[in-house]
């Protein structure tokens, strides 16, 4: 039972505990950052572009830099083109 506490944590190279602190981070900052949508949706002049902001920011951290293991062989992620609006 307790490997289902750690073995995706081990996939991503990081114990349970530093998994939960991860993960409390990513939600903290989605968080934020749908409350920052939400305000905008009332009042567009507010926070114009925080949302996009947080998306591409935890884009970055999760996916641009994270090492995932396969059968115990470190494999990077793939490189993706991103296309931003305004681009």
């Amino acid at each position: 039972m307790f490997h289902r506490f750690t073995d995706h944590p081990a996939s991503v190279n990081e114990t349970y505990f530093q998994h939960m602190g991860m993960a409390f981070g990513f939600g903290g900052r989605m968080l934020v950052g749908a409350l920052a949508c939400f305000l905008h949706g009332l009042f567009p002049f507010l926070c114009l572009t925080r949302g996009s902001d947080t998306i591409r920011a935890l884009h970055h951290r999760m996916v641009s830099h994270r090492v995932v293991q396969h059968s115990g062989r470190p494999v990077a992620p793939s490189p993706l083109k991103v296309v931003v609006a305004g681009d």
